[in-house]
């Protein structure tokens, strides 16, 4: 019965091997971004204070995407691109795209709605993991840009 069951986790892994690796990498992402935001509101930032906000969020953004870029290419993608400066700039670019989001989304979220500031930023996190995956899939790591 073990068996069976292995062989089946094993064929569906396989199957869905790319957004599986994503999502793990995505977690550690949001982990890596989640931990920087939370320690520059814990030490120095006033999540009250809409500038000091963003500023925790700009710091855990260039944190995050910086792990998620090397990880994304070699783990995830499995990218042989050998452009590296051009794909590094269309990660950075397209990762811009949903910090401009996520920037909008805690804006919206705890500067005018007066939303927590802890629960707006997971809210915010399951939406540009989802963005991120399509930009990265669709325009950084395409099929044959070896």
């Amino acid at each position: 019965m073990q068996s069976m069951y292995s062989k089946r986790m094993k064929k569906l892994y396989l199957k869905y091997k790319e957004l599986f690796d994503y999502l793990v990498v995505g977690v550690l992402t949001t982990v890596i971004s989640l931990f920087v935001y939370y320690l520059c509101i814990w030490t120095f930032a006033d999540p009250n204070n809409a500038f000091m906000l963003q500023v925790a969020n700009i710091l855990s953004w260039i944190a995050s995407v910086t792990f998620a870029y090397v990880m994304s290419r070699k783990f995830v993608f499995h990218s042989k691109n050998k452009n590296i400066i051009s794909e590094i700039i269309q990660f950075f670019l397209s990762r811009g795209a949903s910090l401009l989001l996520d920037m909008g989304i805690m804006f919206a979220l705890v500067t005018v709605l007066k939303q927590n500031a802890n629960i707006a930023k997971l809210v915010s996190q399951v939406v540009v993991i989802i963005v991120n995956y399509v930009l990265s899939k669709l325009f950084v790591f395409k099929k044959g840009q070896e």
